[in-house]
This record gives structure tokens, C-alpha cells and sequence, in this order.
């Protein structure tokens, strides 16, 4: 696969459909969405691909935790974004193995909550069960499966401060902000 293709055909209408789709999941926690709008280099699912190219431009650090030279190439000409290490990311990508330990990445400052990094998590399963999600956005309960769940209660207990997950399985999304209480089955 070339670095010049499976970007947007359209990215003003792109952009702003996948944007919407984005901004839904994110208000709505546990929440599964379909976004196919770009068709990244494999093994990367077009959610993940998707969300990258919404999200990364000149002025994001993007962290890939995994070596992927096809998709450093493919990021670098449809967002034009550069990568950083991982303490710096404003964006983040990987599997969740790949991705520990969570507290190198940057989680906020006090007065600056928003100085925290998004993480983009790829998995082998997304479904709306698993542990118990409550909190703004959340209609009395939702559940999601997540690779596991004291990480997640241990970025609650951060708030304001943390990090925002968009978890991701081939063309499947579903957010869990900062401000998602999670609690086992």
C-alpha cells in the first residue's frame, strides 16, 4: 500500500462527518459507532485510521507505541503531523500491551486539565459488555468490554486530569473519557 492512498476523497465532508461520529461517542461513553472513512495501512483499523486523520495535524504530537514505518509514512502525508515520544503525545496510538505503562504519558496540569494526551486503543474485541460504565453522558449505566479495569478507575481518580481513551476494533469506535466511572461486573 502506497502513503498516498487511503486518506480522505473528500476531506471537508469527511472531516466533518467523521467529527460528528467522533463527538458522539465521546458525549456518549460506551457508546459503539462505525467510522470507515479512511482505509489505513494494515494491520490499523479504519476506525483507528479514521480517528488519527480527524484528530493529528502539523501542530499534534502523535505517539505510535508500536514500530509501524507504513503508517509513520502515512500519517506524515495525510495529516502532516510529527511524531514525538510518548511523554510529549497529544495523540496516541497502540494496542494496550503496547501502551503500558499509562503514566508516561502526559495526564494534564492542575490548572491546565487539557494539557493531557488522547489515547487511541486497538482491540481484538469491542462489545457493550464488561464492566459498568456511569457518569456524564451516560443514561444510567452502559457497559463496554476494556482490556481491563483498574486502569481506567485509576484515571478516574485523576479527574480533571487524565487521559481520554477512544478504543477502537476494525471499523468499531467507543470513547471513555476522563470523567467515566468504571466499576467491575
Amino acid at each position: 500500500m502506497s502513503a498516498l492512498t487511503g486518506g480522505f476523497t473528500d476531506p471537508a465532508i469527511q472531516s466533518a462527518q467523521g467529527f460528528r461520529i467522533l463527538m458522539q461517542a465521546m458525549a456518549h461513553p460506551g457508546t459503539i459507532h462505525d467510522l470507515t472513512l479512511a482505509a489505513p495501512p494494515a494491520p490499523l483499523g479504519r476506525a483507528a485510521g479514521t480517528v488519527l486523520l480527524l484528530l493529528a495535524d502539523p501542530t499534534t504530537p502523535v505517539h505510535l507505541a508500536a514500530p509501524a514505518p507504513d503508517l509513520a509514512e502515512w500519517l506524515r502525508f495525510h495529516a502532516g503531523c510529527p511524531l514525538s515520544g510518548p511523554e510529549t503525545a497529544a495523540l496516541t496510538l497502540g494496542r494496550w500491551s503496547d501502551l503500558q505503562p499509562l503514566d508516561r504519558f502526559p495526564m494534564g496540569l492542575p490548572d491546565y486539565p487539557d494539557r493531557s494526551a488522547t489515547v487511541i486503543v486497538e482491540l481484538d474485541r469491542l462489545e457493550n459488555d464488561g464492566p459498568r460504565l456511569t457518569g456524564p453522558g451516560i443514561k444510567g449505566h452502559a457497559r463496554l468490554s476494556l482490556p481491563e479495569t483498574p486502569a481506567f478507575r485509576a484515571n478516574r481518580a485523576l479527574f480533571p486530569m487524565g487521559i481520554d481513551f477512544i478504543l477502537t476494533c476494525g471499523n468499531r469506535l467507543a470513547c471513555l473519557p476522563r470523567s467515566t466511572i468504571v466499576e467491575d461486573c
